[in-house]
């Protein structure tokens, strides 16, 4: 990594999802170290098994290592495809239905800035493939979801070198959660309004 960098200030590329979802889930995960293992995560772990292979005139790498000396940032991806031309294209596994989030779009488009910085190429598009529908979603890093990226890799290295976890928000997310028995977000949510609480869990200039 880049000189400079210490291994405090490093951030996964996983934690920017985890920040994307809920900044307090990512504190449990990253500074508390919590972390409840279940069929998805599993999922994920089997998907990272290093694999090189040539598929339809296609190379297809799995569980490439990443880092960007630029950012700070390291993870690995589950998929990246290298086309004949070199182009990198990112493939980010997930459970569940075809569906549009944010937050995935968040953690791929991390991976295609890693890419870039590493292969010497711009990455200008990925896709998520979900377990369920079986089908990918193609998402597009355009200049709004890069900035996005960027700004949440800052705002993650904020929290992880302040060592602070943001107050629980009881939302309409929680029950998906993981984390939830760790989090006790309804039985701890605090006296802010809903709104208010929301709002101060995701700024990003915090």
């Amino acid at each position: 990594m880049k000189e400079g960098w210490v291994e405090d200030e490093l951030v996964m590329i996983s934690a920017l999802q985890h920040y994307s979802y809920c900044p307090r889930q990512c504190a449990l995960i990253h500074v508390e170290q919590v972390f409840d293992e279940n069929l998805y995560t599993m999922r994920g772990k089997r998907a990272h098994d290093p694999e090189s292979a040539l598929e339809e005139g296609v190379r297809v790498e799995r569980g490439l290592s990443l880092f960007s000396e630029r950012l700070g940032l390291a993870g690995k991806a589950d998929v990246v495809e290298l086309a004949s031309d070199g182009t990198s294209y990112p493939v980010e596994y997930k459970s569940g239905p075809r569906r549009g989030s944010r937050h995935d779009d968040v953690q791929l488009c991390a991976q295609a800035l890693c890419l870039k910085e590493m292969m010497g190429q711009d990455v200008p598009r990925g896709a998520i493939y979900h377990y369920t529908s079986r089908r990918r979603r193609e998402v597009v890093f355009d200049g709004a979801l890069r900035f996005l990226t960027q700004e949440t890799v800052l705002a993650v290295r904020r929290m992880l070198l302040a060592g602070s976890v943001p107050p629980p928000v009881a939302g309409a997310r929680c029950p998906k959660c993981s984390l939830l028995d760790a989090c006790m977000p309804f039985a701890l949510a605090g006296a802010l309004g809903a709104e208010e609480a929301e709002a101060r869990l995701y700024d990003l200039r915090r």
